[in-house]
Formats: C-alpha cells, sequence, structure tokens
C-alpha cells in the first residue's frame, strides 16, 4: 500500500482552514472514492482527474484508490482540489518524485480534461493564510494576479498538469508570478473622475460630506429629486484616504468569498456599493446557502449608498442597526456560521414627502400631511438615530446656477487634503477615526468646554434627543474641531454638529443658498 500526502485549503467564510489530501493506493477491485465531506463538484473530480492523467501521457492506477479530504469533518466546496488530488495519485504510484510536496507547498486549480488548469474561486484567501506559514503555492494561470497581491513572492503559476510536475520534479522551475502593481497614478485619476467642484451649490451639504469622509460619519441627505443627492454620495470616496495595504486585502478578501468573485483590477480601491431598493434582508447583511457577504461587508472601508431610503422594505432597514454599531455582521445558518466585517460609511439619500416636492418653493407639494408622516415614518426611530448626519439639500434656483458660474468650488483633491490631514490627528490621538470611537474613550478626547455643554444640554431637552444621539454629536463636534486643527471642542463645533441632524426637528421651507455659504 502506497500514501501520499498533498497540502491545500479548503474556503469557510473569511477562513482558510489546511486541508490534506491523502492518497492511498491499495490492491483489489478497481475502485475510486473520495471521503471527506466532499461537495458533488468534489466528486466529480474523480473523472476530471482520470482523463486529466491519461491525456497528459501518465497511467492511470488499476486499483482501489481511496482519496481522505482531512479534517473529515469540515465540509469542502469548489474544484480546487482536483490538481492536489491528480499529484496524489501521481506520487502515491511512483509516477512523480518530489520532495516537500506536503510541508513546503500547497497546490490549487481544477483540471481540464486534457490536463489544461482552469482558474477557481477565493484562491485569495488561501494566499493570504499560506504566506503566514511560508509554503510556496502552485495555482492556474487564471489566478496569478489575484493570489500575488496577497502573496507575490511565494506564487508560482502553471497552465498544465505537466508543468506542475516538471517544477516538482526539478526538470523545469516555474517563474514566480508576477506581482500586481497598483498604478498609482491611475487610482489617482480614478478618484479625480467624480469632481466635488462639479456640485453646484449645496455649500451646506458638500460641509457634511467633508465632515463625514474626515470622521467615517454616515449621514442622509434630504432633498427634491435632481437637487444633487446622488451626486453627492458618489464624490465620498474620493474624498477618502487611500486604503492600506491591510485594508486592501481585507477588501479583497470579501470580495473573493462574495458571488461577485475578486478581480485584480479592483485592488486598491475603496469599494462603493448603491444596492437596489428591491434588495432582500440576504442581500444586504449577508445569507444563502453558504452564508456568503453581503452588501455591508462588500462596502467595507467603504461607502454603502442606499438612494430611495423609504422605498427600502422595513425588515432591511432594521437589519442596519446591528452592523452601524458593531461594525460587523454574523451570517448564520443551521450548520454554519459566518462573521464578517462591516465597517462601512452609510449614505443615504431620500425625498421629503411621496412626490418629492415638500419645502421646494418653486413646485407645489400635494402631498397630505397624514402621507408625509406616513412616507418619513418608513424609517425609525433606532436607526435615525444611528445616522450621525442628516442634511437637507434644497433644489438649486436658476439665479444659483448663474452666480455659480463665476464663484471658485474647492475641487476633490483640496478637500480630500483637508481630510487626510483630519484623519492623521484622530488615528495619532486615539488609533481610529471619531466614527469608531469607543464610548469609554469618549469622555477623554471629546470634551467640550462649559458653553458647549449648555448648548448640547439644551438641545436634548428641546429636540428630545436620546444618549445615542448625544454621543453622535459629540463625535461629529470632534471631526469639526479636527477639520480647524482645534485642540479642544467649543460651543461652535457643537452648534454645527446639531445643525447637522436638522431632519430629527420638524423640517420646514428649504434653506437659501446664501445661508448656506455662511455655513461653510
Amino acid at each position: 500500500m502506497a500514501v501520499a500526502r498533498v497540502a491545500c485549503r479548503a474556503e469557510l467564510g473569511l477562513h482558510a482552514p489546511l486541508v490534506q489530501v491523502e492518497v492511498s493506493l491499495a490492491s483489489g477491485l478497481p475502485t475510486f472514492c473520495i471521503v471527506g465531506l466532499p461537495a458533488t463538484v468534489i466528486k466529480e473530480s474523480k473523472e476530471r482527474v482520470r482523463a486529466a492523467l491519461t491525456n497528459s501521457g501518465f497511467t492511470f492506477p488499476a486499483g482501489r484508490i481511496t482519496v481522505s479530504l482531512a479534517p473529515a469533518e469540515l465540509p469542502k466546496q469548489g474544484g480546487r482540489f482536483d490538481l492536489p488530488i491528480a499529484l496524489g495519485i501521481l506520487l502515491a504510484s511512483g509516477q512523480l518524485r518530489a520532495a516537500e510536496t506536503g510541508d513546503a507547498r500547497e497546490f490549487y486549480g481544477e483540471l481540464g480534461l486534457t490536463g489544461e488548469l482552469k482558474p477557481v474561486r477565493g484562491l485569495l484567501l488561501a494566499a493570504v493564510h499560506a504566506r503566514g506559514h511560508a509554503r510556496e503555492l502552485i495555482v492556474p494561470l487564471g489566478n496569478a494576479a489575484e493570489v500575488s497581491a496577497a502573496a507575490p513572492e511565494r506564487v508560482r503559476a502553471a497552465g498544465h498538469l505537466l508543468e506542475v510536475c516538471a517544477h516538482l520534479s526539478g526538470a523545469q522551475r516555474l517563474a514566480s508570478a508576477v506581482g500586481l502593481t497598483v498604478d498609482r497614478a491611475r487610482r489617482a485619476r480614478e478618484r479625480a473622475a467624480l469632481d466635488l467642484a462639479d456640485v453646484v451649490g449645496q455649500w451646506q451639504a458638500k460641509r457634511a460630506l467633508l465632515i463625514a469622509a474626515a470622521g467615517s460619519h454616515s449621514m442622509l441627505l434630504v432633498g427634491p429629486p435632481g437637487s444633487g443627492k446622488t451626486m453627492l454620495a458618489q464624490r465620498l470616496p474620493g474624498l477618502l484616504p487611500p486604503v492600506t495595504e491591510a485594508e486592501a486585502l481585507e477588501i479583497a478578501a470579501i470580495a473573493a468569498v462574495s458571488a461577485g468573485g475578486f478581480t485584480a483590477e479592483q485592488y486598491g480601491q475603496r469599494p462603493f456599493r448603491a444596492p437596489h431598493h428591491t434588495s432582500s434582508v440576504a442581500a444586504l447583511v449577508g445569507g444563502g446557502i453558504r452564508a456568503r457577504p453581503g452588501e455591508v461587508s462588500l462596502a467595507h472601508h467603504g461607502v454603502l449608498f442606499l438612494d430611495e431610503l423609504p422605498e427600502f422594505a422595513r425588515s432591511v432597514l432594521e437589519a442596519l442597526r446591528e452592523p452601524l454599531e458593531s461594525a460587523s455582521v454574523a451570517v448564520s445558518r443551521a450548520a454554519l456560521q459566518n462573521r464578517y466585517p462591516a465597517m462601512f460609511q452609510l449614505v443615504a439619500a431620500m425625498n421629503p414627502c411621496p412626490c418629492g416636492r415638500n419645502g421646494d418653493a418653486a413646485a407645489e407639494c400635494r402631498c397630505t400631511p397624514g402621507q408625509i408622516r406616513a412616507y418619513r415614518g418608513r424609517i425609525s426611530a433606532p436607526l435615525l438615530d444611528r445616522l450621525d448626519m442628516q442634511v437637507e439639500v434644497p433644489r438649486l434656483s436658476p439665479a444659483d446656477f448663474t452666480a455659480a458660474e463665476s464663484e471658485i468650488r474647492e475641487s476633490t483633491a483640496a478637500a480630500a487634503a483637508r481630510v487626510a490631514r483630519a484623519r492623521a490627528l484622530q488615528l495619532a490621538r486615539q488609533g481610529t477615526s471619531n466614527a469608531w470611537l469607543p464610548d469609554a474613550d469618549l469622555q477623554r478626547w471629546c470634551r467640550t468646554d462649559e458653553k458647549g455643554q449648555r448648548v448640547l444640554a439644551d438641545a436634548m431637552e428641546r429636540f428630545a434627543l436620546s444618549g445615542r444621539a448625544r454621543q453622535r454629536t459629540l463625535r461629529v463636534a470632534r471631526t469639526i474641531a479636527d477639520l480647524a486643527a482645534a485642540p479642544s471642542i467649543t460651543a461652535a463645533h457643537i452648534s454645527e454638529a446639531l445643525m447637522l441632524r436638522s431632519v430629527e426637528r420638524p423640517m420646514t421651507t428649504a434653506p437659501s443658498a446664501s445661508c448656506d455659504r455662511q455655513l461653510a
């Protein structure tokens, strides 16, 4: 009896546990059995492996072939185990001789009938875990760019089974996969493609957008159709600082296990996710048979934009409450539970009423008070309480567009520089952005003067703000102070933070553009 072992990794949420593919050859009636909780696609690999070995010039062994995927209690999915199974058979039958296949290398790839290696899903996670164990990875050519994002110095890419065999035997070594190079100049151009200077007027909304970017705050934009809510939301990713290498790997790993998968072109970009309002709870927070991540996790370290917020189902909106507080979400199924990170910035947009004309001086609203209350009531108070800023975006008049032709508007690049300085202050002071500052540290870093305390206390009593709203107001005020490089929070910072929660007060006629300029 001959036994060979080949290393590989399975996919389980954001984890890639090590799997030993053990192949045993014994005498007896010809059988080919795969054990260890294999999915149907793995059971079908028997025919792919048989044809690939035969068509590559090898002899398929006669007798009893047993393949064990250990640990046995771990479910295995996908066609990534084809190559390890084929190599195990060759090693056990003596047709291939190689050293350190079990401990020094890991193998991945689906086999075609002629022996070519086809790309498989989710190898980025395997590369991240294998890098920590200093293992060499043998992957299909189609996965080379994806895997080299995590471990470029240890990746070898092959296009055929025979190339892998030549590499293991020492006859012809596989070249290192070309590392994924991030074109910083191209990334900068992409970030500047949607320029903040293109947004006419809306000084208060643009000021709120700057504050949101500086402190990672969530926000709700309320205004009539065509007032620029979507334009503003689309420009938020360009204001955010470039992702770090660790953040880029986290973003890529989540995308790799999602239904859409990961492509090398996405690497190094902050996600901007904008699901349709018909999305289900599983689509937004995660789910499905394999408990895959949802939009809140795919927006990790990026922006989740929900347009027409009241049109989302109530159950979908209420599912946002947990990730907004904990920055993670647990997706549970009968025999499976995966926890995914969800540190995203929520930007939502809505009309002020069903027809969208309430408070619009240029159009008449025909909605009844009851219809307006029912429309706004689709957003529950607990969810509204978790939004740091709620800003009105009024419709611009023809005079506003005429005046905008001669005014100088701040570009995305200039605003992003201000955001970067404010973020640097926060990271040096407390190690995280203000929006995710723990409550235990709030008293230490968000102290205000006596006048500011009186302003905040009066606002809580007048507008019936909750304790959560108070804490979030302090975080926004801290960000406003950071943008001004102020060492402490003053009454002016508290007042502006309260003004940016305008939806929690009765909404009236939209403010004028001249008032907006004073607020900027």
